[in-house]
């Protein structure tokens, strides 16, 4: 069976079209023009704001006039991210689904279901000819994934709605009615080179096979972090059987835990038997730490021509400490909200190569000072080495609000429905509605979707029959919003 003939057909269709259309953040060219092109086929009031927004209104359906209008949101970006034996272009080629029983996931890349299921939701409710709805105003923001510039610079004279649906959660279960904002810390330092040594070997060392994930939702599942491990592996090494570093290239993305890391070292030929011995202990130290979790773990070198410069002795050593150094995790658990991550700070991108070292990394927090904390901690922690360093992007989290109307509809119809009670919760993620609220103050604002895991990696998937629970519950949400 095809992904576009799965129930409900009107979602699947519309996710399978999105997914053909490449949507990298900052690169959403192509997918404005297809949803412009979308509500434009369907004779909907459709347009751009100044930063390239997609906003498509429809009326209300007969007998639903007197009903509060709604804002329907999710963005229309993608993370984009591949193992590193997948072949495949995303600036060219549709994301290649894949079922395997309850659930969709892509051919060794993301599959886009973070935030594609939301945006296809409320495609299906805009070209429906028989689904029951108040007004609407459809939302479609874009480059959420890399600084949620479309939320920062909305403009919110296009929305007169009285309530705010963001598509954009990964557990069926749960309601989100707050979020952590974020920060994102990025450094740089030009290092002083020397010549390798003559009769060195090069040896590259690899870690793959990581789990990853999103580094909010993620952070506090005891993942292993690219970034840090080979930063042991390089300290160990250097401490038995010294080396010159040349290059390191590890992570991917600001707000993905980083999976897969690679360096290159130059070591004398004279200590290769030793190097094999040191590498083989440290290698296994961290296999046995991680083995309940990163099952797929790989770690390894392979023998290479070391090229011709390395990093000083002096410099090496800094730019070892100093990732060493720099907090990677859970910074702080919320006293208020129980399981909740507060503050966290994720070392994303690591980059030695040609006598520049760079570092990206991603701080979070619900609350406002101490994320300034955690950014001020890795800030002091570069400096220190004589990096300089920018911290850019900041963007604020999403105060709860228990006492929402939209929030007391949604529990009493998921009760019904369901003879449970829904998970209230917070969230360590960056959820648009932290930046859209202070856009649109007044509106009340809620967050839910299907279940969705290994968001932000190639491990993506999403669980069809939970999409099937979570049409169901939106359109009969729909149908509930309250009169004006």
């Amino acid at each position: 069976m095809e992904v576009k003939n799965l129930e409900p057909v009107g979602l699947w269709e519309n996710f399978s079209d999105l997914n053909a259309v490449p949507r990298a953040s900052k690169k959403e060219e192509q997918v404005i023009e297809f949803m412009l092109d979308f509500g434009q086929k369907l004779g909907l009031e459709t347009t751009t704001d100044a930063i390239k927004n997609v906003i498509i209104k429809k009326p209300a359906t007969s007998g639903m006039e007197d009903r509060k209008t709604v804002i329907l949101q999710s963005h229309l970006d993608m993370v984009h991210q591949k193992n590193n034996d997948t072949v495949f272009d995303f600036a060219t080629q549709g994301i290649e689904m894949i079922i395997e029983g309850d659930w969709v996931r892509a051919n060794g890349t993301t599959l886009g279901a973070d935030n594609g299921i939301g945006v296809a939701a409320i495609m299906a409710v805009l070209a429906s000819d028989d689904i029951e709805h108040p007004a609407i105003e459809a939302m479609f923001t874009i480059d959420e994934e890399t600084g949620m510039t479309g939320a920062m610079h909305l403009d919110p004279s296009n929305f007169s709605g009285d309530i705010l649906l963001n598509l954009d959660t990964e557990d069926d279960d749960e309601l989100s009615i707050g979020c952590a904002g974020g920060i994102d810390t990025n450094t740089s330092y030009s290092y002083q080179l020397e010549p390798v040594k003559n009769d060195s070997v090069g040896i590259e060392i690899t870690i793959k096979g990581l789990i990853g994930g999103h580094s909010g939702m993620d952070i506090d599942k005891g993942r292993g972090n690219s970034n840090k491990l080979m930063n042991r592996i390089h300290q160990y090494l250097f401490e038995h059987c010294p080396f010159q570093l040349i290059s390191i290239d590890g992570g991917s993305l600001r707000n993905a835990i980083p999976r897969e890391s690679i360096s290159l070292i130059a070591l004398e030929q004279n200590s290769l038997n030793e190097f094999k011995i040191t590498f083989e202990a440290i290698a296994q130290a961290i296999q046995n730490e991680f083995s309940s979790i990163e099952k797929d773990l790989s770690i390894s070198f392979s023998e290479v021509i070391p090229g011709n410069q390395a990093v000083t002795k002096g410099d090496t050593g800094r730019i070892f400490n100093v990732l060493s150094a720099v907090h990677n995790g859970v910074f702080r658990m919320s006293p208020d909200i129980e399981g909740l991550v507060e503050t966290s700070s994720s070392l994303a991108r690591v980059i030695v190569k040609d006598g520049d070292f760079l570092t990206q990394s991603l701080q979070r927090s619900s609350v406002e000072s101490t994320k300034d904390d955690v950014a001020n901690s890795i800030r002091a922690t570069f400096e220190l080495m004589g990096c300089e360093v920018t911290q850019s992007g900041d963007y604020p989290g999403w105060q709860p609000n228990p006492n929402s109307e939209i929030l007391s509809l949604m529990k009493e119809l998921y009760e019904e429905r369901y003879d449970e009670k829904p998970q209230v919760k917070a969230c360590h993620a960056g959820l648009e509605c932290g930046i859209l609220s202070k856009h649109l103050p007044g509106v009340d604002m809620i967050s839910f979707g299907p279940n969705i895991r290994a968001a932000h990696s190639p491990d993506e998937k999403v669980q069809i029959s939970s999409v099937q629970k979570f049409w169901g519950y939106f359109l009969e949400a729909l149908k509930r919003t309250p009169k004006k």
